[in-house]
């Protein structure tokens, strides 16, 4: 396993040298997550503009070893839990783990075998004595929330303590059609919200930034709010946040960092619907 000192602005998927499991410092999550790549083509079925993936194509995942992952997510948690990767590899203020995420370079919900490397990921956590404290949790775009797989795979998390979150940049058809590049309209996005948060604890994460200098246009942010509103007895909270890495799609010159101001301006619009709200500039 390489020996680099992990950083908040290095997300590598390949910084523990596995196909499927990579360390990072997450500064919404508070310390060292666990990434489980189900995607290490580089493929997703949406194409977000502030993507940070390399050479990101459209398409899924290929067949999963699940074996590997198993071997992978079990040596790695061995090294975190009981060897010396924390001392050698974490800066001392972030020296703890705080999930295991499914997430890395594409939409994990796309991978056939989901369902099972949940199971996976649960059976191993538990072995290791990371009980709820250590959340397993999903970052996923919600876009296959129809598939009775996906369902099984967010229940299971679900039941075991785990939480979703789920995207949410936009609140119109144009607006995410801009943002993440896809056909999904608003109240099919709405549907397959209501219905995650009814499998799991649902935070909705939502990035806002400007895109050639202006933030976004206030009917934008009323059609995002429009999507919340009757949602949020239903869900955990939002996430706001910005840039936080540069983009590595074609349209990164374009984009620039929403300042703190902003992302607390949005934050109070939130509140007033009820909802938790935390906010990472």
């Amino acid at each position: 396993m390489s020996r680099i000192l992990l950083k908040t602005e290095d997300h590598s998927r390949d910084s523990a040298g596995m196909r499927h499991v990579y360390p990072v410092i997450s500064r919404r999550a508070g310390g060292v997550s666990v990434g489980i790549n189900l995607n290490p083509n580089n493929a997703c079925n949406w194409r977000c503009i502030y993507c940070q993936v390399p050479d990101l194509t459209r398409g899924g995942p290929p067949p999963l070893d699940l074996a590997l992952l198993e071997r992978e997510l079990d040596g790695f948690l061995r090294a975190a839990v009981a060897g010396d990767f924390m001392a050698t590899r974490v800066p001392a203020g972030s020296r703890r783990l705080v999930d295991l995420a499914f997430s890395g370079n594409g939409e994990p919900t796309s991978a056939r075998e989901f369902p099972a490397a949940v199971e996976i990921a649960a059976r191993v956590k538990a072995a290791h004595g990371l009980g709820r404290d250590v959340p397993l949790r999903l970052i996923t775009n919600g876009s296959l929330l129809d598939r009775i797989a996906v369902q099984s795979g967010i229940a299971v998390l679900g039941g075991c303590g785990g939480e979703v979150w789920f995207k949410l940049d936009a609140g119109t058809a144009v607006g995410l059609a801009r943002i993440n590049g896809t056909r999904a309209q608003p109240g099919a996005v709405a549907r397959r919200l209501a219905c995650c948060a009814e499998l799991a604890p649902t935070w909705v994460q939502s990035c806002f930034f400007l895109i050639d200098g202006g933030a976004p246009a206030e009917h934008e942010i009323r059609a995002w709010l429009d999507i919340l509103a009757p949602l949020a007895p239903k869900l955990a909270g939002v996430h706001l946040y910005s840039l936080a890495r540069p983009s590595l799609q074609k349209e990164a010159p374009r984009l620039g960092r929403m300042d703190a101001a902003g992302l607390e301006a949005l934050a109070a619009r939130v509140s007033r619907l009820g909802l938790a709200v935390r906010v990472s500039p």
